[in-house]
């Protein structure tokens, strides 16, 4: 069992070294998701399964606090209604759970983080669309694969397909974000 863990440890370890090469791009996210929100925008965030967790946690980074006491900024996660995200299922399709709503709640100027380790989750490439549409900007945060990273305005793509280490580092590069947002604001 030990050198399993130990296995792993070195995996994460191993992938994170390699995701200096993104610094470059998550200052550019950075700096977009600061310049929506000192113009009054919000950033809203959607994924599935643990990327719809990471979008639970990140939009409450921003709302509540990172690491300072400051005040509350515009954060909103597109995977916590419940009966919003039940009725578009029900009664449109699953692709449509997030587009819907940044019909809704997004304006021009609002900025949408999707989140997917494949790359491909048809619900938030659908949201990209929309987002595109209403001159909402775009982030892609994504495994090294799929459509996401062509689609959006910066994409932040961990360089592996392994779901758990993608994973992992979603939530690191989440928490740089969050950090270089608060600073500004701080």
């Amino acid at each position: 069992m030990e050198d399993k863990i130990y296995s792993i440890f070195l995996e994460s370890q191993e992938l994170h070294g390699r995701l200096k090469s993104l610094g470059p791009k998550i200052a550019q996210a950075a700096r977009m998701m600061i310049e929506c929100i000192e113009a009054g925008g919000k950033a809203m965030f959607a994924g599935n399964g643990g990327s719809a967790a990471d979008a639970q946690h990140l939009a409450a980074e921003l709302v509540n606090r990172f690491k300072k006491e400051r005040k509350p900024l515009a954060g909103l996660a597109l995977t916590t209604d419940t009966s919003v995200i039940t009725s578009i299922g029900n009664d449109y399709a699953f692709d449509e759970i997030f587009a819907k709503q940044l019909m809704a709640l997004g304006r021009a100027g609002d900025l949408f983080v999707g989140i997917s380790t494949s790359g491909n989750s048809k619900d938030v490439i659908r949201a990209i669309e929309t987002a595109r549409t209403m001159e909402i900007t775009t982030i892609g945060l994504t495994g090294e694969g799929g459509k996401i990273k062509d689609m959006v305005d910066c994409a932040l793509c961990i360089p592996s397909a392994d779901t758990p280490r993608v994973q992992e580092a979603h939530i690191l590069i989440g928490h740089i974000l969050c950090e270089l947002i608060e600073d500004a604001f701080g």
